[in-house]
């Protein structure tokens, strides 16, 4: 992977991480950094996903790959507010 390649993921993964957390219902218990790491980590999962489905590389938007990032995004996001959630 690139130095460009790497940026951009960076920077999806902040956008993917924060419609993630937009996403789910109520207040979150994580900070924004762990909503960054957790969208950085969703959007490469979610483009190994999509590539394994056949659908990262389509003409025009990949709007299947975003939303395959986002629910990743959301689901990581769920599970971390739970883990770190005070008892």
């Amino acid at each position: 992977m690139e130095i460009s390649g790497i940026f951009s993921a960076i920077v999806i993964g902040v956008v993917v991480g924060v419609l993630g957390r937009l996403v789910l219902p109520g207040r979150q218990h994580i900070g924004v950094l762990w909503t960054i790491a957790v969208g950085i980590v969703a959007a490469l999962v979610g483009t190994a996903v999509a590539a394994a489905f056949g659908v990262a590389d389509t003409k025009g938007v990949d709007w299947i790959e975003w939303l395959i990032q986002i629910a990743l995004a959301a689901g990581g996001v769920a599970a971390l507010d739970r883990a770190k959630a005070p008892r």
